[in-house]
């Protein structure tokens, strides 16, 4: 199959109202592009559009590319007034696996062939979502973190009937459309960003539930922690960067054996009742009197203030 090239696209479709379908949609106009997003039931339009105005605030302090305009949106209700004269479609449909192998059956037949398809989708497999798709060689998992319209990260495999053209096709998209694309060696539930962040939760919740630390103390320890470092290094070449000249060799050689440890090899703890309202309880009183939509500000603001920090210091000389 002969896919446009990346750097000729100027109108996505995007699927879903919801905070990923609006916050990708948020991306794209930001970019440049001609977005025309696709909402089931009018319903959902004030919400979308409130998603939108909170992104731009973020995605202005970023810098808009040249041409980005929310005047570039066009809502539709139709799916197949949604999908004409798209370059790119991403879907951002709710997290039901028969919803989506209904909508993927559709767009199947709807969209030329060499248009690709991209799934948000952060637990489903891309083979099991393209089981009844006529044409699931370009249907592709392009997994992003939320916001979408702030987190660069998008993470990007195909199923066992998608080209392997289109999941490269897919990827350079991305990059040409302001995103760091991660090319996954296989098809795994979870992903990978996901199932890192999913690891740090269970341990959160073992901790918890046997009294050990609050919600408060875990965030603590993360956010003046790991997180900072993280940023500039992820996990990997922190321990390599950490141990000097020996790097990961010498990490290994001394700690490994702390790998054997049982609190490294914990399962998910049983989510019974107390648990649950510890979480719940511990939550609340961190959050006070606080609105979610003045926390989502403030943590829009301060990832706004990280990305542009790298930015600088990654372009200094």
């Amino acid at each position: 199959m002969k896919y446009p090239d990346p750097t000729s696209i100027t109108r996505v479709t995007s699927i879903g109202g919801g905070p990923i379908g609006g916050g990708w949609a948020a991306h794209f106009l930001a970019r440049g592009y001609d977005v025309t997003s696709y909402l089931h039931d009018r319903a959902e339009e004030g919400a979308f559009r409130t998603i939108l105005d909170t992104a731009w605030i973020s995605l202005t302090a970023l810098g808009l590319a040249p041409g980005a305009s929310l005047d570039r949106l066009r809502v539709v209700h139709d799916l197949d007034a949604a999908v004409a004269g798209a370059g790119f479609i991403q879907e951002s449909a709710p997290e039901n696996l028969a919803m989506k192998q209904a909508l993927y059956h559709r767009l199947g037949r709807i969209v030329p062939e060499n248009v690709v398809i991209g799934s948000s989708t952060s637990g489903l497999m891309m083979t099991d979502i393209q089981a009844n798709c006529e044409t699931p060689g370009r249907t592709v998992i392009g997994h992003p973190f939320n916001p979408p319209y702030l987190l660069p990260l998008v993470e990007i495999v195909g199923g066992e009937r998608t080209d392997p053209a289109a999941v490269e096709w897919a990827g350079e998209f991305y990059r040409v459309a302001g995103k760091a694309p991660l090319m996954m060696k296989k098809e795994i539930p979870g992903f990978v960003a996901t199932r890192l962040q999913e690891a740090l939760w269970r341990e959160a919740l073992h901790m918890v539930a046997n009294g050990e630390a609050t919600p408060e103390d875990i965030d603590i320890a993360l956010m003046n922690g790991p997180a900072p470092r993280m940023v500039s290094q992820g996990q990997c070449m922190a321990f390599h960067v950490a141990c000097g000249a020996g790097g990961m060799a010498t990490n290994l050689d001394q700690f490994g054996p702390a790998l054997k440890l049982p609190w490294t090899r914990l399962e998910a703890p049983e989510l019974t009742q107390e648990l649950r309202d510890r979480m719940v309880d511990g939550c609340n009183a961190v959050a006070g009197d606080r609105h979610f939509a003045d926390m989502a500000a403030q943590r829009d603001r301060e990832i706004v203030a990280v990305l542009n920090a790298l930015r600088a210091a990654r372009e200094a000389p």
